[in-house]
């Protein structure tokens, strides 16, 4: 039997505050890692956000996965007593986009996520995004805030689309005549201590 190898994991930055932090996350950042790994039927759109115009994809079932993993991770903000800016640290929150492949299951494996087709799925791609949100008190912090944002959105959306145009390898062959032949999770803090500790979010 093949070793398993672990998936590529790619680590993003995000910055933001209260008010833009759902933008940044949803239309922004993980909307533009969609729009490159999301391999159904689409209808591209647009979103101008901090002065950039993304990619979004347009897919109700996928928004409203995001949408709720974005809202868990702002009431977990606001609910953290020390939330206020100073001097760019903020409460810090961590997403992670899994992306899987459908594997026929073979005699004496035991590791995975089984589906009830006897198949098991196998991850292939990780994008973990450590987020640091901030509450700007004044007008001075609310200055400095927002160059920050433009600064971290424009360097993410550089860096996921050199990864996404250099890093083609590892992506699996469609073999299946589903709409969406690779499956994916949006996991909330997970756990980054060794890929074993991840099976526990299955």
């Amino acid at each position: 039997m093949e070793p398993r190898r672990n998936p590529p994991e790619y680590f993003l930055e995000i910055f933001a505050d209260t008010n833009s932090v759902k933008d940044v996350l949803k239309a922004g950042v993980l909307n533009l890692i969609f729009f490159h790994r999301y391999f159904p039927s689409i209808l591209p759109g647009s979103v101008d956000i901090l002065d950039l115009t993304l990619p979004t994809v347009n897919d109700v079932e996928l928004e409203t996965l995001i949408d709720s993993r974005v809202n868990s991770l702002i009431r977990q903000h606001l609910s953290t007593p020390s939330n206020s800016y100073s001097g760019g640290n903020g409460v810090r929150g961590r997403i992670a986009v899994e992306f899987f492949e459908r594997k026929r299951k073979k005699a004496g494996t035991w590791f995975g996520g089984l589906t009830s087709k006897g198949e098991e799925e196998v991850c292939w791609e990780i994008w973990t995004l450590d987020v640091t949100i901030a509450t700007p008190r004044t007008e001075s912090e609310r200055s400095k805030v927002r160059k920050a944002m433009e600064n971290m959105l424009q360097k993410a959306a550089l860096k996921i689309l050199t990864i996404v145009n250099r890093d083609k390898d590892h992506i699996p062959p469609i073999t299946t005549s589903e709409s969406n032949p690779f499956p994916y999770r949006i996991i909330l803090n997970p756990r980054t201590d060794g890929w074993g500790n991840r099976i526990g979010f299955y």
